[in-house]
This record gives structure tokens, sequence and C-alpha cells, in this order.
């Protein structure tokens, strides 16, 4: 059996680009076969009001995932779209949910895996915001609001978020560096891999510590590998 490790994040799937759809339904079914573990750090779904959610729009991909989880490990770390992914669904696929931060050893190198919005302290206005949608009230008070009126507040949530985002600089949407020493030290960790900021690149630090960024889907996957073999390999057509 392959020893492979796959990692992905937002893919960010939405009715409005089927591409994507495409480009992540056809890496479950052939990419990621060939893996032992897949890790999704989050945002794999542009918006996850619930699982009683049906989301007939991601029919085609859920069940991409359903099939792979037969043959492959698949976990998931929620990210800031997808947080309200919860048991019911990661059982109906059979993946596992995990909490961040979450520590892997791979080889020499004690990895740590997480979405990557923690590390963006400069967004002080999200990180609000943040912390009051993981807070388990009102998560419990969202997901008793009928399906209907969840979709409506979302759908002004992303609307605010998207007008917030056009006022904010390059550098508060990315990670803090204090933030980033803070979770290499937190965590005993030599290696961070997350997403969210879709900025796909490798971070060299000193010769023991770096930063692997996973990027957004398009058209193309972008996603990292690692084996003992070969180490990690980022793919990705930006990078």
């Amino acid at each position: 059996m392959s020893d492979e490790y796959l990692f992905i994040s937002d893919c960010h799937l939405d009715a409005g680009q089927p591409e994507v759809t495409n480009a992540i339904t056809e890496f479950l079914q052939q990419r990621a076969t060939k893996a032992r573990y897949l890790y999704i750090l989050g945002d794999l779904f542009e918006v996850w009001l619930g699982d009683d959610d049906p989301a007939p729009e991601h029919s085609s991909v859920i069940e991409a995932l359903r099939q792979l989880a037969s043959e492959v490990e698949v976990f998931f770390i929620a990210g800031n779209r997808d947080f309200l992914l919860g048991q019911a669904f990661a059982q109906t696929v059979n993946l596992t949910l995990l909490n961040e931060p979450h520590i892997l050893q791979l080889g020499n190198h004690r990895v740590v895996l997480i979405h990557g919005d923690t590390l963006c302290t400069d967004d002080q206005d999200y990180q609000q915001f943040r912390s009051m949608v993981r807070s388990a009230k009102w998560q419990s008070d969202f997901l008793a609001k009928s399906l209907e009126e969840r979709q409506r507040i979302a759908a002004q949530l992303r609307a605010d978020s998207a007008d917030a985002m056009t006022q904010k600089s390059f550098e508060i949407m990315d990670v803090n560096p204090l933030a980033v020493q803070d979770c290499f030290k937190a965590n005993e960790a030599s290696i961070i891999i997350h997403g969210h900021t879709h900025r796909p690149a490798v971070h060299q630090y000193t010769s023991d510590l770096s930063r692997i960024v996973l990027g957004d889907w398009g058209r193309e996957p972008s996603y990292l590998s690692w084996t003992l073999e070969k180490g990690f390999d980022l793919s990705d057509p930006r990078v």
C-alpha cells in the first residue's frame, strides 16, 4: 500500500463554478486513489449551512469523496466557509473530523495542520467574527433556524465579507509573522501546512522551519503530497 499523504484546501465548491467541481471530482476519482491518506484543510465548500442541507449541486463531489473514503483514509479540518460541517456528514461520507491544530509526524518532521485563518491576526474584524461564529451558542442558534433563513443569513454574510475585503490591504489579509512564530513554538513543529490565504508557496525560514501554503482551486488542481522517499511536493500551476 502507498504511504503517500495528500493535502488540499480551498476548493470553495459552488454551483457557479462547475469547472472547480469537475476538477475536484476528477482528483478524488483518480489522483487521490493512489494515496493512503487525504487531508482536507478546510473550505472544501464555499458555504455549508448544516448537514441537513441536501446540497444537490455538490452531489458528484460528495459521492466521489464517499467512494474514495472506502479505500483511502480521509480527514477534514474545518475552514471559515464550512465550519458547520458536522458528524452526520462525516459519517455519511466516512471521513474523520479533526480539531485544529492537528499534529502529524512525517519522517523526521513534526507537522502542524491548520486551516490558516487563525494566523491572520492583523485582520481584527475577521478574528472577532470568527470567535462569534465558532461559539457553540451561535452555531446552535443558527442551526435551529430553517434552511431558508440560514440561506438568507449566509448570503448577507458573504456579501458583507466581499465588501469588507475590498477595504482591506494585501498585508492585513495575509498571515502575521508573529502568529506564525507562535504556531511553530506552541506546537513544537518544524513545518506548518495551511490554506486560507490563496497564496500557494513554500516559505523556508531556517533549515529546520518551513511553512507550506496550499492553493485555492480553479480548473487545475492544487495539492501537496508527501512520501518518505520523496518528501514534500507542492503541485500548483502558480508555483
